[in-house]
């Protein structure tokens, strides 16, 4: 079953008929003729809203129901939704980053992984039938993201899932060394800052270029395998927040929401690409020493912390 739009435009304003050719293509809409669209049923309240549009400006529009005859009108219909020259495309700005990778800086890779990975995430919202090329797509975007993790930051957490997360107290963590990833990014240096800040204010940091070699009696943050890192699609910031009780405050959670798309995408924040500049070149200013990184990134946190708990 499909939804088909009939539509006349109106003449003016173009403006309209330019922003409604775009919603279309925007929506993965197939074009049967000039004025007729079509989409998968399921997707009709797409077809009806842009419909409204079109009257409310003086145009005409309906939405109907239909289907194929046969079995082979079936396949035309949904060659109309053949996204295999899309993903191509796709494949080719993913290729491209794979190849320049190793000559970009982390800042620049992170960036750029992320425009890939939501460019193929808008892709898949308009492939109504999914078939080898989606599944090759995803494939190439998990190596991809695979390979850069790998040469930016060796030992990158991996989501766990399933683990019963109990309430900590912080008096119990008091004195301690804390150990994670050496060049520490934004969730590592966010978390160092909520430990010194909230939960261990004499902590101590060891910046491990082996993760294997964990100090004795050192407690492991953010990499795979430490006492805190990911669970689901929390970043470790948030996880420690919620071990320590903390997680309640709002300008605690407004920074989690920051560090989280910063560092694993999601949800945008506005404050989010200002503050990942200003890590990233303080990353550049004290690329010898992992402390003065850490002391310089704390300010902006106690910035972005009394910003947040002012507003």
């Amino acid at each position: 079953m499909y939804a088909l739009l009939l539509l006349t435009l109106p003449t003016r304003p173009n403006a309209v008929r330019l922003r409604i050719w775009r919603t279309l293509k925007a929506q993965g809409a197939a074009s049967l003729r000039d004025g007729a669209y079509l989409l998968p049923a399921a997707e009709a309240p797409r077809f009806d809203a842009l419909a409204a549009e079109v009257r409310a400006h003086g145009g005409s529009a309906t939405v109907l129901a239909t289907a194929s005859r046969d079995a082979a009108q079936a396949d035309e219909l949904a060659a109309l939704f053949d996204r295999r020259a899309a993903y191509a495309l796709w494949r080719d700005d993913a290729t491209a980053l794979r190849r320049e990778a190793p000559r970009l800086a982390e800042t620049e890779a992170r960036r750029r992984l992320r425009a890939v990975a939501d460019a193929l995430d808008a892709l898949r919202a308009i492939d109504f039938f999914p078939g080898a090329a989606a599944e090759q797509a995803r494939e190439a975007l998990d190596a991809l993201r695979a390979e850069i993790e790998q040469r930016f930051a060796g030992g990158e957490p991996r989501a766990r899932r399933g683990r019963a997360l109990p309430r900590l107290d912080a008096r119990d963590f008091q004195g301690k060394r804390w150990a994670t990833r050496a060049r520490p990014w934004v969730d590592r240096l966010a978390s160092a800052w909520l430990i010194r800040r909230f939960i261990d204010r004499e902590a101590r940091f060891a910046w491990l270029t082996d993760i294997h070699r964990l100090p004795r009696g050192a407690i492991g943050f953010d990499f795979d395998g430490a006492r805190f890192t990911h669970v689901g699609a929390r970043v470790t910031f948030e996880m420690l927040a919620a071990s320590f009780g903390l997680d309640a405050d709002p300008a605690l959670q407004r920074l989690g929401a920051m560090v989280r798309f910063i560092d694993a995408g999601g949800i945008p924040v506005a404050e989010a690409a200002g503050v990942q500049q200003v890590l990233a070149g303080l990353r550049t200013l004290h690329e010898q020493d992992d402390d003065r990184l850490l002391d310089a990134a704390c300010g902006v946190f106690d910035a972005l912390y009394a910003q947040g708990a002012a507003a």
